[in-house]
């Protein structure tokens, strides 16, 4: 578990980095609003479904780790 893991968790801080710069730029205001994302808004309640944005979200991750997984062989 020792020097394997110390340059993964560097580029995992990394992109958190980079993601959180973009959020708080303005460049990632579009992701929520997506076709498909469910809202629903009454009087008192409101619900809201990420459905589009977390396919997004599972479709980048996924080719991430595919990525790693080939780099790794």
């Amino acid at each position: 578990m020792g020097r394997d893991l110390g340059p993964l968790l560097v580029a995992f801080g990394l992109l958190v980095v980079v993601v959180g710069v973009l959020a708080w730029r303005g460049w990632l205001a579009w992701f929520g609003h997506l076709p498909g994302d469910i809202r629903i808004e009454g009087e008192n309640v409101r619900v809201y479904i990420p459905w589009v944005s977390m396919l997004v979200v599972s479709v980048g991750i996924s080719a991430l780790l595919f990525l790693v997984s080939l780099f790794r062989r």
